[in-house]
């Protein structure tokens, strides 16, 4: 099927090189910029995993230098001149989408080593990013995302811009740029993820941007003027630019990111039937929202998020279990079977099993072709206070929160590593955001998983309570059988007059319109 829809799309290249919905008299077209930058990345990914034909190599190389021949300083048209981004709010332009083209330019030039590809990239960073901001220059005087690129700091485009400006500073190696690429990670994650790992809102500050700019969304996520925030599409975007700062830095808390997302924002944008996503998610009231931009095809409507959504899903094995020079790295304790190399290029397998997060334990078994001294680097999420890891069921030594435990040893067959994260029920406060109400919620997790109260097996569940916890957060929830055949985890939770059920945020079904408490209002 790949096979066939990529001959399909190559039939349709321009005499003049492009792939474009435009025609050729007409380019360059305010649209076709971004929609180019996907061709380039669908094709770059089908060669480099699929199938590596000279044939789509040529078509992403008569495509760039198409690009090249209209895109540039006078007499051609300037990046930032180009583009739909705030013009179709009826604002100053901004064109961020349009410059996203730094990504697909940089895999072109390390595939090919060809110049002129790594120059229109330069070309593409010297340009700033926006028509009226330089948004890298932004990131390196630590300017908020939601003021960064006037009115218009789209999260999904300029995000996607970020991922091309990693791959800009791998080849160039300037220390600015990584700090740019920092400076964002760490704005973003601490001034716009909320809860479920996802980021973006309509008020206060956006609101003509329908829920898709950054809106300072880890402050204001329980401000209760918001109706529209966290497009699918920013979240995936995120967790992908986590993954490149992880390879970049090797900070594991980009995958405490990622984790917070798959279990939370991701899972629970997707119809429990599999076959769509959410274009936006609230954390209190009608929990799903399909509304936003698509396109009809017969009675299918495909947005951008139910692209982007699937892109997500598939994205998870590739940052699951990783490899380094001294060895494997464990990200994610899903279930599962990872095929690798030793550091010395042997054969090595680890079989994880466990239930997580349903429970803390996983049990990894490590299986080398030969005996071998390498490296086993297990990472350990920042909400696990007490870990426990043993080897053969001795102790592997102390266990540090938000670090990568590391095993070095002489590995051989049979050998098995038991790991036991502390999960417990955790109280949250809600942040201070700019509406007076916004500081009067709590939220409960267990582990990485979020709770919420469910309206189709709570009538009260938007109700003011206070939840029972001690003097350090923590809430003696217990564990039971979920009332509804979907829900995958369920929970009874002690407030002052009794008790709630809340289920894992991801299970709870808001397709047919019922609603969802994930910030729970303060008796």
């Amino acid at each position: 099927m790949m096979d066939e829809t990529v001959r399909d799309l190559l039939s349709t290249q321009r005499e003049n090189g492009s792939i474009s919905c435009v025609e050729i008299d007409s380019q360059p077209e305010q649209s076709e910029l971004w929609e180019r930058k996907y061709v380039m990345l669908g094709l770059e990914a089908y060669y480099e995993w699929v199938n590596p034909d000279p044939a789509v190599l040529d078509a992403l190389k008569k495509q760039a230098d198409n690009i090249i021949d209209i895109i540039g300083h006078a007499p051609k048209t300037e990046i930032t001149d180009i583009g739909w981004s705030a013009t179709n709010i009826g604002h100053e332009p901004c064109h961020i989408e349009s410059s996203t083209l730094l990504e697909p330019f940089m895999h072109l030039y390390n595939r090919t080593g060809e110049q002129r590809y790594l120059d229109f990239a330069t070309y593409i960073f010297e340009s700033g990013g926006t028509k009226h901001y330089n948004v890298f220059e932004m990131a390196l005087d630590n300017v908020e995302p939601y003021k960064m690129a006037g009115n218009y700091p789209k999260a999904y485009e300029m995000t996607s811009l970020f991922e091309g400006l990693v791959e800009y500073y791998r080849v160039t190696a300037k220390p600015e740029i990584k700090q740019m690429i920092l400076n964002y990670y760490q704005n973003i994650r601490t001034r716009e993820i909320t809860l479920i790992g996802n980021g973006g809102c309509d008020r206060p500050y956006h609101p003509q941007v329908a829920g898709e700019a950054w809106g300072n969304t880890a402050v204001e996520q329980t401000n209760p003027d918001i109706t529209r925030m966290m497009e699918t599409c920013t979240g995936v975007t995120w967790m992908k630019f986590c993954s490149l700062v992880l390879r970049l830095t090797g900070d594991p808390s980009a995958v405490d990111e990622i984790e917070k997302y798959v279990y939370n924002g991701l899972t629970g944008a997707m119809k429990p039937t599999g076959d769509g996503f959410s274009y936006v998610n609230l954390l209190n009231g009608p929990k799903v929202n399909g509304k936003g931009w698509g396109w009809m095809f017969d009675d299918l409507h495909v947005t951008c998020c139910n692209l982007n959504g699937p892109m997500g899903l598939a994205y998870i094995p590739f940052v699951a279990v990783m490899n380094s020079g001294e060895g494997p790295v464990v990200n994610l304790y899903g279930s599962g079977t990872a095929d690798l190399k030793s550091p010395r290029n042997r054969a090595l397998k680890l079989d994880i099993v466990t239930d997580y997060p349903q429970s803390g334990k996983i049990l990894i078994h490590v299986k080398p072709a030969q005996k071998e001294k390498f490296n086993l680097k297990l990472r350990i999420p920042g909400w696990s206070g007490n870990t426990v890891v043993r080897v053969n069921g001795e102790s592997s030594g102390k266990v540090n929160p938000g670090t990568y435990h590391n095993i070095l040893r002489q590995w051989q067959a049979g050998d098995q590593v038991e790991i036991e994260f502390e999960m417990n029920g955790r109280l949250i406060h809600a942040p201070k955001g700019s509406h007076p109400a916004s500081e009067d919620f709590r939220a409960v997790t267990w582990g990485p998983v979020v709770l919420a109260r469910d309206q189709q097996t709570d009538s009260g569940f938007n109700k003011p309570v206070r939840i029972i916890s001690d003097a350090g957060g923590l809430v003696k929830i217990q564990k039971v059988r979920p009332t509804l055949p979907g829900t995958q985890m369920e929970f009874i939770v002690p407030v002052e007059d009794g008790e709630i059920r809340m289920s894992d945020y991801a299970s709870v079904n808001g397709w047919q319109g019922s609603h969802v408490c994930t910030w729970l209002p303060l008796k």
